[in-house]
């Protein structure tokens, strides 16, 4: 065999020595790539989408790494023990330049199939390299790797904290308020955070974001429930204190009612008959108390129109009944009076005013009264008074 030139051989000393710099390098690095946190994340899995395919072709890139590397240090270090021989032949010399220098490394040996086969062809097939081109073929390979274990990390890196904050707030509202929103807030971040888990490549960041909308408006809706619970909380006190002015009107108009009873006539007697309003109010007490403070406002609207208007219709039938009341105790005031000024004038047993002194005390005095008869009755001894005065003061001046 022809000696290689001395050039031919010191280009294989310096490929000999880039390969052993190279294959520190990449021990280096394939150890930085087995420790690496997104690596033994993505081994452990499951992963799905595309996350998984792309993790599918990194881990055949990953299994021709390693293979490569330890086609690779095989050679160097046979290289190196052939090139630190004393005795360095020149068929040595050769078979080290081509080692180092050629297609020295079988990749793989495939079997022809005796079907595929010509006469003149192979039973086996070999593929074949330099340790230049292995060298390269093992940096495409670590950059497939790492690309995928780097997105797949800076993305779990990137979203894991920001879903454990939205799951914090979330956990959070919950202490705070019941919601559909928040119920759907949650669906939400479990899909998400399932999806992130097992396909970082493939998940949706504007899943998050809408998890934080969600979140936003039931917040806003907690707020705004807080204000017409507030509200609603004072109108209930309202119409509690409305309800104890019922119940006073209520009883100053069965008193009003009692004073007049038997005294005037059943159709005279002013009636507030009315539904109990007080079971009606519990109830809203009690959707208050289960937090249904949406179902209450209109409700308690009602109850409060319906609250006032019996209030009025208690206080109106008092005030009448008192009134008619009044009215008999003042005609009887009058025809009192009116009897005395006939008494002090010797009026008295006169035989006009006598009769309808005596009419008008039975209308006043006479269960039931009717006062308009006696009304009738009292103004008319009334006016005879005042006609036989006038008789009487006037005889007295002729």
């Amino acid at each position: 065999m022809t000696a290689p030139t001395q050039q031919l051989l010191g280009r294989a000393d310096g490929e000999l020595m880039r390969l052993e710099a190279a294959a520190a390098a990449v021990a280096s690095n394939l150890v930085d790539l087995d420790d690496n946190t997104a690596r033994k994340d993505l081994d452990r899995g499951p992963l799905t989408g595309r996350t998984a395919a792309a993790w599918a072709d990194a881990t055949e890139a990953l299994t021709q790494l390693w293979d490569g590397y330890r086609m690779l240090t095989a050679l160097i270090t046979a290289a190196r023990a052939a090139r630190d021989q004393r005795r360095f032949t020149d068929t040595e010399k050769a078979a080290y330049v081509h080692q180092v220098l050629g297609r020295s490394i079988t990749l793989s040996t495939r079997t022809v199939p005796l079907a595929q086969r010509g006469l003149l062809g192979a039973g086996q097939v070999s593929t074949s390299c330099s340790p230049a081109e292995l060298l390269a073929a093992m940096e495409a390979a670590f950059k497939t790797a790492v690309d995928v274990a780097t997105r797949a990390g800076e993305v779990w890196h990137r979203l894991m904290p920001e879903a454990a904050t939205v799951a914090s707030s979330l956990s959070h509202l919950r202490t705070l308020t019941r919601s559909a929103t928040l119920d759907e807030a949650d669906r939400r971040l479990g899909d998400f955070t399932s999806a992130l888990a097992t396909d970082p490549l493939g998940c949706d960041e504007t899943a998050l974001a809408a998890v934080r909308a969600l979140l936003d408006r039931a917040d806003a809706e907690r707020t705004s429930a807080g204000e017409l619970r507030e509200a609603l909380t004072q109108r209930l006190t309202d119409a509690h204190a409305l309800a104890d002015q019922l119940a006073e009107a209520a009883r100053a108009a069965a008193a009003a009612e009692q004073s007049v009873a038997g005294r005037f006539a059943d159709t005279a007697v002013a009636t507030a008959a009315g539904p109990d309003l007080r079971p009606d109010l519990a109830a809203l007490d009690a959707l208050a108390a289960a937090g249904h403070w949406a179902l209450i406002s209109p409700r308690l609207a009602d109850w409060t129109r319906r609250a006032r208007e019996r209030l009025d219709a208690l206080r109106g039938a008092a005030a009448r009944n008192a009134a008619m009341l009044g009215s008999r105790n003042e005609l009887r005031g009058r025809l009192d009076a009116y009897q005395a000024k006939a008494g002090r004038r010797g009026l008295a047993e006169d035989t006009v005013l006598a009769p309808l002194a005596e009419r008008a005390r039975a209308a006043l005095y006479t269960a039931p009264c009717d006062l308009d008869a006696a009304r009738a009755a009292v103004n008319a001894y009334q006016d005879a008074v005042a006609r036989l005065t006038a008789t009487t003061a006037r005889d007295g001046l002729l």
